[in-house]
């Protein structure tokens, strides 16, 4: 693999880690700086096959409702590797309910990456 390419992979890997850093602090506006103006995002809900949002003002707005409704949202990366233009990262993610009562899911994010933005974002979990 050539150096050049390396790098762009490398980069890839550090956007989408910046990415989950701004998803765990619930800064909306940091996650979509990382996100390009036509970007889609593909959620695990409802299934079998999830919403697609299309547009930085349609996935922000996912986001702040997404955060409103689970403020301690949080996801724990389990590995992450880059290939091409797409970064793969498994995860596990937690929450609390209203209650207080805490849960977690696995899954699997598919990142696509160009001119250093994320331009796609598909996510699936162990359901």
């Amino acid at each position: 693999m050539s150096p050049a390419r390396l790098s762009r992979i490398e980069a890839a890997v550090r956007i989408v880690l910046d990415f989950n850093e701004a998803f765990n602090r619930h800064d909306v506006a940091g996650m979509m700086q990382l996100m390009s103006d036509d970007c889609v995002f593909e959620n695990t809900h409802p299934a079998p096959d999830g919403t697609v949002y299309s547009g930085k003002a349609a996935v922000a707005q996912f986001w702040h409702d997404f955060f409103r409704q689970s403020p301690h949202a949080h996801i724990d990366i389990e590995e992450i590797f880059g290939v091409g233009q797409r970064c793969v990262m498994r995860w596990r993610y937690t929450w609390a309910d209203a209650t207080g009562n805490e849960g977690h899911v696995r899954g699997v994010d598919i990142f696509q990456v160009k001119q250093g933005l994320i331009t796609e974002k598909l996510s699936y979990v162990k359901g």
